[in-house]
Parts: structure tokens; sequence; C-alpha cells
């Protein structure tokens, strides 16, 4: 699985799953990936969208909820969790401790899901579609 996580997350997240899943999947952030945070939506998701097989974690929640960026989005193909406003409020070491806890789910979701939209909730395995 190729994750990238957003500028709306730490990069210390992403580089944190990184080590832990290095050899078994691709994690990056979005300042690794492109050099920069400053790029606009309609850049970087139909790159990763040209690109393949990417899974996004993103803390924008505009993204799958604004019309525009929700389409261009599915249109790219990706696959995106979104966590919720009470998941984002946590510390990094709980917020990182909630994605592992739904990591193998997501890989499910990514492999029988394209595209898709899926927020990440506080509690329990399961999410909600966006």
């Amino acid at each position: 699985m190729k994750v990238f996580i957003d500028h709306n997350l730490p990069p210390a997240l992403a580089r944190g799953l990184g080590a832990l899943f290095a050899g078994e999947h691709e994690v990056t952030c979005h300042k690794d990936k492109f050099g920069t945070t400053h790029i606009k939506d309609e850049e970087w998701i139909p790159a990763l969208g040209a690109e393949g097989d990417w899974v996004v974690l993103s803390g924008d929640l505009n993204i799958p909820k604004k019309r525009p960026t929700r389409e261009l989005f599915l249109r790219a193909g990706l696959v995106g969790f979104f966590p919720r406003k009470a998941v984002m409020e946590l510390p990094l070491n709980r917020k990182a401790s909630r994605v592992l806890y739904v990591w193998q789910q997501m890989e499910e979701l990514s492999r029988t899901v394209r595209p898709g939209a899926f927020e990440l909730q506080i509690r329990g395995e399961k999410f909600s579609t966006l």
C-alpha cells in the first residue's frame, strides 16, 4: 500500500509509519513527496491519481465534503481516510495509535474500494462513507 499523508497531519506521523512499515508499505508526507506543503489540492490530487494506487490520509475534511475537490479526488481514483475532528485533536501519540488500530481495515478497504472517501472515527474499527 502506498500512503500519502497530507500537510494537515504531522510529518512525524508519516515518517514514523514509514519506518514501522518499511519494506511492506510506502508512506510519505506532503513535504517529502512534493518538496513543499504549499501545493494546491488541484495539483497534488491529480498527480497522485496519475501515479496510481495511492491511499490518502488527510486531516482536510473539505476534500471529501466540498463538491469540486470531492469530484477531483474521486476522479483521480484515490482512496482517502479523513479523521474526524475528535481524532485530529488527539496528541500525536494517540493519533498514531488510532491510525495503527485501523490500519488493517484501511488496507482491506483500499484493496476493495476504489475510489472512495471514508471518515476515521474516534472509536471502533468501522469507517463512515463520506
